[in-house]
């Protein structure tokens, strides 16, 4: 099923009469490919006010689409979207309500902020066929359910996004990074804390093993860099060897699509904790390989197939998601990680107000 204009999405889900899966550009496969409701019918850029940083799109609009009508206005989607395909071996394309529907993203989200943060707006078809729009092209004030917010991260179970409208911000006149070589994680995420800590705005901030170093970004205009990197040396010179690296963007592209792990056999989980508490995680999972983003505050852990990573964690502060793994796996451990029963109580609650009939996306969240 693919709809080409919302009206039609609204009468094919008001005439349902069995569960159904919802897909985007199909990149990140989170659900078995059985009969679906296709979005990625749904495209074009609606509106775009660069003066205004404003754009509002088709759900089904391809990601790369956008990102270059805005790079020729010297502009771009701040929260870096991940590009999945690489990580999970699927095809297909990025469209942007899969990107906002997974709230999906990228390093700079340390300075920046989360896709949800970005999203001003939102359409889409509830439950019961209903077209709903919340939000509009500027941020406000909200009252009761902010639905612009809880349509980021529900993975198409609350609603089929038909359309979204985003703030965008311009591209940095300069990308610089610097490496600190550090002995191990504790170390590694100690710099990256007291960078972040700093006054000098860094924008990425990640940890990789693999290289046995700290990772720090820092963009905008070329003088404020040079300034910055300059200071920035200083805050880090106690932890280790202070060097810059060449070829800031593909260093940075590859660590947010986790491109270490694209080729390595295994199961990839997400797990989301504290900064302070990521070396003691890290330790507790001894996972072949990690890698570690947002100041420590996101953990990749590539680990054997199979592996059920939440009984090695035991109870911490924080959550741990399955981003690839054979269906049987997803299926006994559960893609996400288990609600409180308050929590699981108000998921319920708010889907059943949403999606009463429970036609989307059964199962994928609880």
């Amino acid at each position: 099923m693919k709809p080409k204009t919302e009206a039609e999405l609204a009468e094919m889900v008001a005439g349902l009469n069995e569960p159904m899966r919802i897909a985007g550009g199909g990149t990140r496969g989170v659900m078995a490919p059985d009969i679906a409701i296709e979005t990625s019918g749904l495209t074009g850029i609606a509106l775009y006010e660069p003066g205004a940083l404003t754009l509002v799109a088709k759900a089904g609009t391809p990601v790369a689409e956008i990102e270059a009508v805005l790079d020729a206005e010297g502009q771009q989607l701040a929260f870096e979207p991940m590009d999945h395909r690489g990580l999970l071996g699927t095809s297909g394309t990025p469209t942007i309500g899969g990107v906002v529907a997974a709230n999906v993203s990228g390093p700079r989200r340390v300075q920046a902020g989360a896709c949800r943060d970005f999203l001003l707006g939102v359409r889409y078809v509830d439950g019961m066929g209903q077209i709903v729009k919340n939000g509009g092209r500027v941020m406000k004030n909200v009252t009761g359910y902010d639905l612009v917010k809880l349509m980021a991260g529900s993975w198409g179970t609350l609603g089929v996004l038909t359309e979204v409208s985003l703030k965008v911000l311009p591209k940095p006149e300069v990308s610089a990074t610097l490496s600190v070589q550090v002995p191990d994680v504790t170390t590694g995420i100690a710099a990256l804390s007291a960078a972040l800590k700093s006054p000098f705005e860094v924008s990425g901030a990640a940890y990789d093993p693999d290289r046995g170093c700290a990772l720090l970004r820092l963009e905008g205009f070329a003088q404020s860099v040079t300034y910055r990197l300059n200071q920035m040396k200083f805050v880090l010179s106690g932890f280790g060897e202070v060097t810059e690296q060449e070829q800031s963007g593909a260093l940075w592209a590859d660590l947010r699509d986790v491109a270490g792990f694209h080729s390595q056999n295994g199961d990839v989980w997400r797990i989301s904790v504290k900064p302070t508490d990521a070396p003691e995680i890290v330790e507790r999972i001894q996972a072949d390989q990690t890698l570690l983003d947002w100041g420590g505050g996101l953990i990749w852990a590539l680990v054997p197939v199979g592996t059920d990573l939440r009984a090695q964690l035991g109870a911490f502060e924080g959550h741990a998601s399955i981003a690839r793994a054979e269906p049987e796996t997803i299926d006994k451990l559960g893609r996400f990680q288990p609600e409180s029963a308050g929590i699981s109580a108000l998921t319920r609650g708010i889907r059943q107000q949403c999606d009463p009939r429970g036609v989307f996306n059964p199962g994928l969240m609880g």
